[in-house]
């Protein structure tokens, strides 16, 4: 039988609640974290961590808690966990602009969240300086809607990046990989995601209707697109994400 156990920590002052497996924790993330400090000792240097996975997967909460994590222990290396969202275009460019996504033009609003609504110019230039500068790193604001510019500053010495797109095989984004020292996928069944994505929306105040309809337009793409054009090769670990929440370490 698993043991599962309720962690509450602070992110940026504001109170989280994860709850995982103590079994998963003492053989996949404690594991993790200890690769981790190995491989940032061994190359002397600041190191980079792209976490990618389809959206309702728990990713933010995941880095959130590796973050954590790596804090209770001093034999651990300190883990700053930082998001993709930041990186999106700003709410009045994609409200004036249009994308083509998967061969058709369309108006960014429609599909805001997908690899094209992303401002990768911007990206590669953060990443080109994190590993020798502590730079700001943008967020996305919920309750604006909207990117604010330079929030946090990077300093810790391993850097885990969460996001939808990170390993993507298509360019831009192939091409972000050269800045990255260790790359973790999560894979995930879409039918899992589908009743979490369509949930998510009527907690957001949609009607189940609306939510259907938000998700066989949008989220649905970005969850095939993430699950079948990430590249899996040279993965450094591969992670499933399982009914009950758990995750199973695959690769």
């Amino acid at each position: 039988m698993k043991e599962w156990k309720e962690y509450l920590f602070k992110v940026n002052g504001f109170e989280m609640t994860a709850v995982y497996n103590e079994d998963t924790i003492q053989k996949v993330f404690l594991p993790l974290l200890k690769q981790l400090q190995q491989l940032q000792k061994e190359k002397k240097e600041r190191i980079i961590v792209f976490m990618a996975a389809p959206p309702a997967v728990g990713k933010t909460t995941l880095c959130e808690f590796l973050e954590y994590l790596s804090k209770q222990d001093q034999e651990f290396t300190d883990i700053q966990a930082l998001g993709l969202d930041g990186f999106h275009y700003h709410s009045d460019y994609i409200n004036s602009h249009d994308a083509i996504v998967l061969g058709k033009k369309v108006p960014m609003k429609q599909v805001k969240g997908c690899p094209e609504t992303y401002d990768t110019e911007k990206l590669r230039q953060k990443l080109e300086k994190i590993k020798i500068e502590d730079i700001l790193w943008p967020i996305y604001d919920r309750n604006l809607h909207d990117v604010v510019e330079d929030q946090i500053k990077v300093t810790k010495d391993i850097i885990l990046i969460e996001g939808n797109w990170l390993l993507l095989k298509q360019e831009p984004w192939k091409s972000m990989q050269q800045y990255v020292d260790y790359k973790i996928l999560i894979l995930a069944e879409e039918e899992m995601l589908k009743e979490r994505l369509i949930s998510r929306k009527e907690k957001g105040g949609l009607t189940r209707e609306e939510a259907v309809a938000w998700y066989q337009n949008s989220d649905s793409k970005n969850v095939t697109r993430v699950l079948k054009n990430s590249c899996r090769k040279h993965l450094n670990l591969l992670l499933q994400v399982e009914q009950d929440n758990d995750y199973l370490q695959v690769k």
